[in-house]
This record gives structure tokens, C-alpha cells and sequence, in this order.
């Protein structure tokens, strides 16, 4: 973390200590950089410090455990802070989470005003005129309720309300992006007529690192948007023509509730139900912007905000040439379980089952790790296939992930990053990768891989299976499918050897 005596931003000004909130997830992520880049310092609470650990940021700024809904966390976080950024909601949580943000917004305003911080940031989400927030979905009206709780404190504080936020491996963009690639004919809610003015990540960046200077003397709520009002129908047309793709026919009808409309989503995209319904709840109404007031203390400039194709060109791109530095999936699934790998055999007293595979490979241990660090996404799972996928479809069923989260990147994993159904919970490059189950379990499992050499000098390839079951249901899960293990652990063992000996053979034939 580089010295802040003396140091001055990007216009010459004072840096300031900024205080980061959900860094590890999608908007967080990315705030933490350009506030970097833009000369401040930044420290970030997580509740997991180690998912920040391989981002490429990490080495520059601070990063403190703690959670917004504990006081004594938050305190010790917000000591010599500037400003304090909160990018934290329950999108996709289950029962109490309106109680649950408004706890945690009063803690963060609590504790800023005691720690005298200058200014909070809070990115809520545009909520339609005319429209009491009574009626309006849960999500929407507890993230109004978060803003008014951190507006109504003595700490001066900027509210955005943005609606759909467009960029590579946002939610809305890739729920946009999947129907429309999918679906070249679909019936469609009737909420694909509702007008929506989407707005850039890069733009909702721009705001969010613009709002830490402005004067003391403004607390109050501000619509972001970008220049265009368009229906969700306009944008699929959009994004079909700035995609390639021939024009999608598309039929609107009254009968898909948010609730069908959550299923139908949770069906063709990658974005699981339980998030799939706040976005669909969320455009149910006109969600348009009615005044650009955030211009007069952080101004838009030439071809600022970027317009709607363009904003889909950019996150297109993005995604072409393999720069998705957050995706919406990077935050935790609620509900899953975030334990490490228990090293004691007989952890909290219960039984932990595992499934060892040990194989010798003819390649290095470089070209083995290539195939286990690329693992998942589109390469698949190097066994039974039809075994994974109806997995998969059965952990949606049930409301859980699925596989189709994929990867953020095709080559390249780090801690934090979702993988299908997993998480990755640790990676020593070369070495070993170890994965955490988030699909829906009777109880807690891992999957690590391990490259090393054996006492002769030969490539070894190390696979466990860990499963730590919870009660009668968990025990009868674990030997319900033992009978598949050497089919799915035993094939997927031989499969990753047998691709890595095959990738590396054009290069032992050249050499």
C-alpha cells in the first residue's frame, strides 16, 4: 500500500481515504481501481479479505475484515476515512433482508458520523415517479429505504440511483445479452414495453469517483442515467444489431408474473431465480431519470454518458478479448456455505467422506495445470456430461446457481471467482486449485486439484473430493450417488490427464 502523506489526486488536490464497502462484488470491484488510479487511498471491508487477494489491485490498497452489520467492525474500518462508499444489498437474499439493510445502513451512518468521515456514497437503484414505495418490489423499497436512512444522518451523503447498469458480466447485462442470443422467437412479460433509461458501468464509475468531492454542503439523492429511454424491447432490438444477429420477433403477453418471469430468466440465462426476480420486479414500472442534476458537481465531458449501443459495443468487447474484470457472480451466493476446507479428519466430530484419485502423467506440470486451471466454463468438467448437466438443472430447480454462472475468464482463474457451481476457494498457480461447492447440498463439499512431482521426477496428478454432511439427509446423499464416483471422479481424473497429454503433444513433436 503506497505512503498517503503528502499525496495529492489525479487534479493536483489532497488524496482522500476512501473506505470501500462490497469490493468483492460486481461494482466494487471495479470502483476500487479507478479510485486508485484517480490518486486516493483505499481500504475495503470484507467479510472474506481473501477473495481480494488476487486481484490485480490488491497490492495497493488496504483491506480489513469486518461486516456493515457489525458496529465494532465498521468502527475500527472508518478510522481516518474520508469518504465511505456503500455498495453493499441483498439482491437475491431470502426472508428478513429489508430488516437486515436497514440494520446495516443505520450501523454504516452510525458509525461515519462517530468517526466524523466527510461524506458517505451509496449506489441505489432508480425507483419509478408517481409510484409509493409501498408498491413497489421488496428490493426496490428496501434499497429506497437504505438511502433515506443514510440521507436522514448528520454525515453529508451522495445518493445515485441508477437503473440497468450496462457492462461486461453485470447482471442486466448478461440477462439482456442471453435472452436475446437464445431466443431468436419468445413470448415475452409484458414489462419488455416498460421504458427503462440504462446507464454505462463506465459512466456509474465515473459518478461514483466524481461524488467523493463534492461540497459539504450537498446531501441528497441523484438520478444517473445514460442518454437513452428505451423499452426492454428496444434493447433487445439494439442488442441484436450491435450483436450480428438477425432481428428477434418477440410477442409481449400480460400472463408471466415477476414470479414466472424469475423461472423463465432462471431458464435461458446464466442468472440464477433468486436474482432473476428483483431485476424483473425492478421493470415492472418506467424506470427514466427525471433530472441530471449530478452534472453540476461531476461533469459529463465529450460523449459522456456513453450512449446505449456504444455502452453495449464496450461490453461486448470486453468480453471478446477476455478483460471481464468482475462479474455480477463474483458476489456471495446467498445461503452458501463460505467454511474453508476442514484439515482435521474428524472436524466439529461428524463424519467427512472424500473420493481420492492419484494419476502419473507424460507431460510436465505445466501443461497439466493449463487443463486444471481451465477447468469448467466452456471446457466442461472432463467427465460424464450428462451426468453434470443434470446436476445442474436439478441445483436450478431448486433455485440454486446451476452451471451456467461459468467463468470470468477462459484461462485464468483467482480466489473469489465463481466457476458453474463453484467457488474458488484457493489457487496456488502451478500448483493446486481448490474449489467450494455452491450448488444446493445437504451439507458442505470441496473439490481440489494438485499438480506435483512424484520421488522419481514424474507429473502426478492429485484429485479429492471432500463432502461434510449435514444430518441423516447428508449421509444418505453421499452414498446415494458413491455408486457414480468412479464414472464422474474416476473419468473426470483420466480425462484431464489424457487432454493435458494430448495438448502438450504438438509441442513434443517440435522440440
Amino acid at each position: 500500500m503506497t505512503n498517503g502523506a503528502a499525496a495529492t489526486d489525479e487534479n493536483g488536490a489532497p488524496a482522500l481515504h476512501c473506505l470501500v464497502t462490497g469490493a468483492t462484488g460486481y461494482i466494487g470491484g471495479r470502483l476500487v481501481p479507478e479510485l486508485l488510479d484517480a490518486g486516493h487511498r483505499v481500504r475495503c471491508l470484507a467479510r472474506t479479505p481473501e477473495k481480494l487477494r488476487d486481484h490485480a489491485w490488491a497490492g495497493r490498497a488496504e483491506v480489513v475484515r469486518g461486516d456493515v452489520t457489525d458496529a465494532e467492525s465498521v468502527g475500527d474500518a472508518m478510522r481516518n476515512i474520508d469518504v465511505a462508499y456503500y455498495l453493499v444489498h441483498s439482491l437475491g437474499t431470502g426472508p428478513g433482508f429489508e430488516r437486515t439493510d436497514a440494520d446495516a445502513a443505520r450501523v454504516f451512518a452510525e458509525q461515519a458520523h462517530a468517526a466524523g468521515v466527510r461524506r458517505v456514497v451509496y449506489l441505489g437503484g432508480l425507483t419509478p415517479a408517481g409510484v409509493p414505495e409501498r408498491n413497489l418490489s421488496p428490493h426496490l423499497r428496501s434499497r429506497a429505504e437504505v438511502g433515506h436512512i443514510l440521507l436522514d444522518s448528520p454525515v453529508p451523503t451522495t445518493v445515485l440511483r441508477a437503473a440497468v447498469i450496462i457492462g461486461s458480466g453485470s447482471a442486466s447485462f448478461e440477462m439482456l445479452r442471453y435472452l436475446t442470443e437464445r431466443l431468436p422467437v419468445m413470448v415475452t412479460p409484458s414489462w419488455v414495453r416498460s421504458r427503462i433509461q440504462p446507464i454505462a458501468v463506465r459512466d456509474v464509475l465515473r459518478y461514483l469517483v466524481g461524488s467523493a468531492r463534492m461540497p459539504a454542503d450537498v446531501s441528497r439523492a441523484f438520478d444517473i442515467g445514460g442518454p437513452d429511454v428505451l423499452t426492454y424491447l428496444d434493447m433487445m432490438h439494439a442488442y441484436a444489431s450491435v450483436a450480428g444477429l438477425r432481428r428477434r420477433l418477440i410477442m409481449p403477453v400480460p400472463v408471466l408474473t415477476p414470479t414466472l418471469s424469475s423461472h423463465w430468466i432462471g431458464l435461458v440465462t446464466p442468472v440464477p431465480r433468486s436474482i432473476a426476480r428483483p431485476l424483473a420486479e425492478s421493470l415492472r414500472h418506467e424506470v427514466v431519470c427525471h433530472e441530471h442534476d449530478i452534472a453540476r458537481y461531476v461533469p459529463d465531458g465529450p460523449g459522456r454518458p456513453i450512449g446505449f449501443e456504444d455502452a453495449l459495443t464496450l461490453a461486448l468487447k470486453r468480453i471478446q478479448d477476455a478483460q471481464v474484470t468482475t462479474r455480477w457472480s463474483a458476489a456471495a451466493v446467498p445461503g452458501a456455505p463460505s467454511d474453508p476446507l476442514p484439515t482435521d479428519p474428524d472436524w466439529a466430530g461428524g463424519s467427512l467422506y472424500t473420493d481420492h484419485r492419484e494419476l502419473t502423467v507424460d507431460v510436465g506440470p505445466e501443461a497439466l495445470w493449463r487443463v486444471v486451471e481451465g477447468i469448467g466454463g466452456d471446457h466442461g468438467w472432463y467427465s460424464f456430461p450428462l451426468a453434470w448437466a443434470v446436476r445442474g438443472w436439478l441445483d436450478r430447480l431448486v433455485g440454486g446457481v446451476g452451471l451456467r454462472r461459468g467463468r470470468r475468464d477462459a484461462a485464468r482463474l483467482r480466489v473469489g471467482d465463481s466457476l458453474d457451481f463453484w467457488r474458488v476457494e484457493e489457487i496456488e498457480p502451478g500448483r493446486l486449485l481448490r474449489l467450494r461447492a455452491e450448488m444446493r447440498l445437504p451439507g458442505l463439499a470441496w473439490l481440489e486439484m494438485r499438480v506435483d512431482r512424484d520421488d522419481r521426477g514424474r507429473t502426478r496428478y492429485r484429485q479429492r473430493a471432500v463432502f461434510y454432511p449435514h444430518g441423516l439427509l447428508g449421509h444418505a446423499y453421499w452414498w446415494s450417488v458413491a455408486p457414480f464416483h468412479a464414472a464422474v471422479f474416476g473419468g473426470m481424473a483420466r480425462n484431464i490427464a489424457r487432454a493435458a497429454t494430448n495438448d502438450a503433444a504438438p509441442a513434443a513433436v517440435g522440440t
